[in-house]
């Protein structure tokens, strides 16, 4: 009986540690993919920014199918669901950091005005605070035992 019941636990403790490494993989993977939306969207932003002979109108265009294209509303609700509260906030503020940037650059706005300058920093700010709470939970499982750390 005792011989049973240690097998029948440590099979538990394997098919848990299995899971939860499962888990983690998919939480790697989608903060992978947001991140790169994200960045993405800032890179066609960025460009849209930069075309001040380009008419106002179609940077205005180029802004909102940089945000329609880059994939980052789909993504911000797959990290809202596996992620922890303080991924969460600051994926929440990223996003609503570069979606300023967007509606800002749709107005007309070139890289050069102030405006721009004050939400282009706040956007890498916000950006830099998501990443450092990505690794952070990352990490975190690491130190639990429970599965490799990404760097980068």
């Amino acid at each position: 009986m005792v011989g049973i019941a240690s097998t029948l636990l440590a099979d538990r403790a394997r098919a848990r540690r299995s899971r939860e490494e499962g888990d983690q993989a998919a939480r790697r993977q989608v903060y992978g993919d947001y991140l790169a939306a994200l960045a993405r969207t800032r890179n066609q932003l960025r460009i849209a920014a930069r075309s001040a002979d380009t008419p106002t109108e179609e940077r205005a265009r180029t802004a909102l199918e940089a945000f329609r294209d880059g994939n980052a509303y789909e993504l911000r609700y797959q990290v809202a669901i596996v992620a922890p509260e303080r991924v969460v906030g600051a994926s929440t503020a990223a996003f609503r950091a570069l979606r300023d940037l967007r509606d800002l650059v749709e107005g007309g706005a070139v890289h050069t005005e102030e405006g721009y300058l004050e939400l282009r920093d706040r956007w890498e700010d916000a950006f830099a605070e998501l990443r450092a709470a990505m690794r952070s939970d990352v990490e975190r499982w690491r130190e639990r035992g429970r599965g490799p750390v990404v760097r980068g």
